[in-house]
């Protein structure tokens, strides 16, 4: 499938999640997540970070593109949004280590198509990542990032608030992302 194909397809995806369409949503972000696992490794190498900081990046960038993805616009093709919210959590990656970098947004789009990343390996990375969470936080984690479920549905669906089900998300991944920093 070539570049032009393959987003046609994504912003189809966006456009059926954004109106209810689960199924649509998970082959969307299993698709962006395997691009998005290319070109962020490929960046994050030359500092010699780790697989899991690298896919910390990507968890990142998945979040943010679900918590942000309301405010994508359906009448416009979705890997140009993609891309920008790609480059600034990798611009945040470096100005955390100290660095500045220039990424551009065309090279990300590029980088996305080349995705090739096994779905088993991927599915094992998660359940490793998912174990280290208590009962409850891996259900939010879960119903939220990979289920592409809202806080509202999550709240309703574990008898929570929403504030808490945000709350419990974001330290959550926070425990996450040092627990797999420090892994490196």
């Amino acid at each position: 499938m070539d570049r032009q194909q393959r987003e046609h397809e994504w912003t189809l995806w966006m456009r059926a999640a954004l109106q209810g369409d689960e199924q649509s949503y998970r082959r969307l972000l299993s698709s962006l997540s395997q691009g998005l696992r290319v070109i962020v490794r490929s960046r994050l190498q030359r500092l010699g970070s780790t697989p899991s900081e690298a896919e910390d990046v990507v968890q990142e960038i998945l979040l943010a593109l679900h918590l942000k993805r309301n405010t994508w616009d359906p009448q416009t093709q979705l890997a140009p949004w993609v891309a920008a919210i790609t480059r600034n959590k990798l611009v945040d990656t470096f100005r955390r280590r100290g660095q500045r970098e220039e990424i551009q947004i065309d090279s990300v789009i590029d980088s996305l198509q080349s995705g090739s990343a096994s779905d088993d390996t991927d599915a094992a990375d998660v359940e490793r990542m998912l174990g280290e969470l208590s009962p409850q936080q891996r259900d939010i984690v879960r119903s939220i990032a990979i289920e592409g479920r809202g806080a509202q549905e999550t709240a309703a669906k574990l008898r929570m608030t929403e504030v808490a089900v945000r709350v419990a998300l974001h330290r959550s991944l926070k425990a996450l992302a040092a627990r797999f920093r420090s892994d490196g």
